[in-house]
């Protein structure tokens, strides 16, 4: 009987540190998401965006960087707004626009290659920008390490 108790208290104690490991890798990696995306959404961002004229901002969210900001839903009050229906046929010419930007987006498209292609038809050239790896990286290693134990 006392060995069947000291089994199950030494259980007690490995799920206690598991939880208390479990509970920093998770803290520790909200924190670095947080300031990798502030990095990447506000500081990288900013900087491709001001460098050049946009005359499409597809997927704008609440960018209002191009000569028409272009989203499925409106995040905010962006200047010259178009809602978009569908991402795989958008309501423009081919060709329409010189410059296109598609930021923080294709990422999270169930098809993105049909995405591209229809940014192709409607731009000359296209720019997209994706989420750096450490962005990307602080959730998907307390997942890896979670998963580990």
């Amino acid at each position: 009987m006392d060995e069947t108790r000291w089994e199950n208290r030494k259980m007690t104690e490995i799920l206690e540190q598991y939880s208390t490991i479990s509970a920093f890798f998770f803290m520790s990696s909200l924190l670095l998401g947080k300031m990798a995306n502030f990095i990447s959404y506000t500081v990288i961002k900013a900087r491709i965006i001001s460098g050049q004229q946009w005359d499409l901002n597809i997927c704008c969210g609440k960018t209002g960087a191009g000569t028409i900001n272009a989203d499925i839903i409106r995040h905010a009050q962006v200047p010259n707004f178009v809602l978009i229906n569908d991402i795989y046929r958008l309501p423009f010419a081919d060709r329409q626009f010189r410059k296109v930007l598609c930021s923080h987006t294709i990422e999270h498209v169930e098809q993105p290659e049909l995405f591209y292609k229809e940014l192709c038809r409607v731009g000359e050239s296209v720019t997209i920008i994706l989420p750096p790896l450490w962005d990307i990286l602080p959730r998907s290693i307390f997942w890896n390490i979670n998963g580990f134990f």
